[in-house]
This record gives structure tokens, C-alpha cells and sequence, in this order.
């Protein structure tokens, strides 16, 4: 199932924050909700930690090699319908299904990171920071990108804690449910009244009572996938609310039994998607959500019919402002000489590249600015073409 990752310990503003929000919110310190961003336009990046597997997401079951190479796990395309000549999607990605078909999903495969190792923690960090090394940049991309966007533009991330991705200079404050009791309303006014004096405490407060209200009702269904997907789009839908913001989804590491656990796993992802379009309602034509992991699979099952820590995978854009019904992809093969050191899918689309020329389209940037802005050390050229509107 879907998850979001655990709650770290809170001091002292984050418990404040979290009764504030009804148990619900974390905030990150220093941060108040003020003047309504100055763009409509959103962008929403879901990270599948754990390492998804690409050719369980989007099968290239015109490959000569796919069923021979990939087992037990090529069964779940058998009557799969082709999205093209070569690819077909997981029967478990309905509502993405139905995005390609209104041309409103990109599909981006065998595409990486710079990193080529297999540690997940390196590969996230390498993701989330935008470097080329783990661990070399101590803030995130989409931090970076906010450098880029207008001064009031918001960002959230919407889970228990603010994920590397999103740190750096400019504040973001995380919104995500918390073991912590309900506060009544009784409680909420006098500690309304008990910060009232204090500058910091009291922006502070402001910010979970705005974020509590935006967040209405379903903030303690948090970790539901469709609830968490009605949250974001609440966090993101209103005059004040989030144009850029982060979800964290987990359990996409199958070392075993993937085929069961990879459906239940899409299944989760899809009911996410689908209730943020919903959501959002119109706001969603002017939408990019970005699904991406931090590196793939193995093309071979293991002895556990399962598979273990790869390197390229796949990535989705999605939204009304993306030009989709289209895989991007420079196929490099199936076959064993073609896979990279004799058993990953080979990398050959640089998800730095696709980011930046997705959202600099997006947004409005220069898109060779915001690749060396937001992926220093890239060295590449942004991608063209990614956005429809």
C-alpha cells in the first residue's frame, strides 16, 4: 500500500504547529501563510521510494527480449492493451490509462539520474538534490526552482516532514497526520491567545490555522491514498493555497513476490491520481504532476520472483498543461548485450533534462536557466516539446 514515510520526533514549534492543524499539521518553523501566490499554474512531483519497476509500469512488450527476460512478470501483460507499437501500460493504471488516451500523460522511459550505483538512500538524495554526486548539494531542486518563480509563489510538502527535494533557503512547511489528539475548539483559541504576543510563535500559528482550514476534514485520512490525493488538491486548489508540493509514496522495493505487490502498488498510486484531478477540478488544465523513483529494477526475476536494485526505469508527466499520448523514449533494448553492466535497463534519458524542460515550460522559465539553476553539473540540454499549454 502506498505510504507516506514516518513522523519524525517534533520539538517544540513542530507540536505547536501539529495542535494547531487538530493533530493533523507540521509546519516547518518561521513560515506564515501570506499574500496569494502570483502564479496558477501547479506542479505536484510524487517520489515512489524504494525503486519502481519501469518495465512493470510501462512493459515494452514489443521488445523481442520482454517475455524471455522478464518471466513471471511479462503474465500481467498478456492481454494487456498497447498504448503503441512497443508499449503497453499496467492493467492497474486506469485513470493513467485514461490520461494517455486524452492526451494528457507523457511517458518518459529508460530514463535516470545521474547516479549509477544501487543504495537508495544515495539514489534519493541524488533525485531530491539535483546533483550529480550523493550528497554533494545540501538543498533540493525544487527549492531552487522556487528562486525561480515569483516571491509569494507557495510550496508544501504534504506528508510528516519536509523532504530533501524542498529544503534550502526559501522556507516550506510540511502539512501530514499525526498520532497526536484532536484539539477542540476551546483549546485552539487559547493557545490563539497565548502566542498572540510573540512575533514568531504567532506567524507560526497563523500558518497551521490557515493550513487546517484549506485541509478542511481529511487530513487525518492522510495516508489513504485517495484521501491523501483530495488533500493535495485542497492544499493546492485555493487563492492561498500551494502551486508546487511533494508527496512521498512508498513500498516500491520487490525483492519478492513483485507481481502481486507491483499491482497493489499501481492500484494505490492510480486512486492517487485520480482523486487530485478531481480535486483540483479546473485547475487541473493548467496542472504537471511528475512521477518519478530513483532508480529501477533488474530486467531478470530473482529466485523469489521478485527483482532486485536496477538503474533505468520510467517516469510520468501528467496534467492538463502536459502534451501527452506519446512515450518519450530512446529505446536501448532488452536483449542481454544491450543491458547496462549485463543486467539493469540501460539509462538513456537524463530525468534532469526531461524536469527542466518540462517545467521551465511550465512555469515560464527559460528552461536552460532552470536546468543550471535547479541540476548544477548536468552538462546537458533541456527537452522540448514536454508542455501543451
Amino acid at each position: 500500500m502506498t505510504q507516506l514515510s514516518p513522523i519524525a520526533q517534533l520539538n517544540r514549534r513542530h507540536l505547536i504547529a501539529a495542535i494547531g492543524a487538530g493533530g493533523a499539521a507540521l509546519l516547518a518553523p518561521r513560515l506564515a501563510f501570506a499574500a496569494a501566490a502570483e502564479t496558477d499554474r501547479r506542479f505536484l512531483f510524487i517520489i515512489q521510494r524504494g525503486a519502481a519497476d519501469g518495465l512493470s509500469t510501462l512493459a515494452p512488450v514489443g521488445d523481442p527480449a520482454f517475455e524471455r527476460t522478464r518471466g513471471i512478470l511479462a503474465e500481467d501483460f498478456a492481454s494487456a492493451a498497447k498504448i503503441d507499437g512497443m508499449f503497453a501500460l499496467h492493467p492497474s493504471l486506469a485513470t493513467v490509462g485514461q490520461l494517455y488516451g486524452a492526451k494528457q500523460a507523457l511517458f518518459l522511459h529508460a530514463t535516470a539520474s545521474p547516479y549509477r550505483d544501487r543504495s537508495h538512500f544515495d539514489a534519493q538524495n541524488v533525485l531530491e538534490t539535483g546533483g550529480t554526486l550523493p550528497f554533494e548539494l545540501k538543498d533540493g531542486w525544487m527549492n531552487r526552482l522556487l528562486a525561480l518563480l515569483p516571491g509569494s509563489t507557495r510550496a508544501m510538502a504534504i506528508g510528516p516532514t519536509v523532504p530533501p527535494a524542498l529544503r534550502g533557503a526559501i522556507e516550506v512547511p510540511s502539512y501530514g497526520n499525526s498520532a497526536l489528539p484532536d484539539a477542540n475548539a476551546e483549546m485552539l483559541q487559547r493557545v490563539s491567545q497565548l502566542y498572540a504576543g510573540d512575533p514568531q510563535l504567532h506567524m507560526l500559528w497563523d500558518g497551521a490555522m490557515q493550513a487546517r482550514s484549506m485541509a478542511g476534514g481529511d487530513a487525518e485520512k492522510g495516508q489513504d491514498p485517495t484521501a491523501l490525493g483530495k488533500l493535495a488538491a485542497k492544499l493546492m486548489s485555493g487563492p492561498d493555497g500551494a502551486r508546487v508540493a511533494m508527496v512521498e509514496t512508498g513500498g516500491w522495493d520487490t525483492h519478492f513476490n513483485q507481481r502481486g505487490r507491483i499491482a497493489g502498488q499501481l492500484k494505490q498510486l492510480d486512486a492517487l491520481i485520480a482523486a487530485f484531478k478531481t480535486g483540483l477540478g479546473a485547475h487541473w488544465d493548467r496542472t504537471m504532476v511528475l512521477v518519478a523513483t530513483e532508480f529501477g529494477r533488474t530486467v531478470a526475476v530473482n529466485g523469489t520472483q521478485g527483482t532486485d536494485h536496477g538503474t533505468g526505469s520510467m517516469a510520468m508527466l501528467l496534467g492538463g498543461a502536459v502534451r501527452g499520448g506519446r512515450v518519450m523514449a530512446d529505446w536501448p533494448g532488452l536483449a542481454q548485450a544491450s543491458l547496462y553492466e549485463g543486467r539493469d535497463l540501460k539509462p538513456t534519458t537524463p530525468i534532469d533534462a526531461a524536469i527542466a524542460g518540462a517545467l521551465g515550460s511550465h512555469f515560464q522559465i527559460d528552461p536552460a536557466r532552470l536546468l543550471a539553476k535547479a541540476f548544477p553539473g548536468s552538462g546537458g540540454k533541456p527537452l522540448d516539446g514536454l508542455v501543451a499549454v
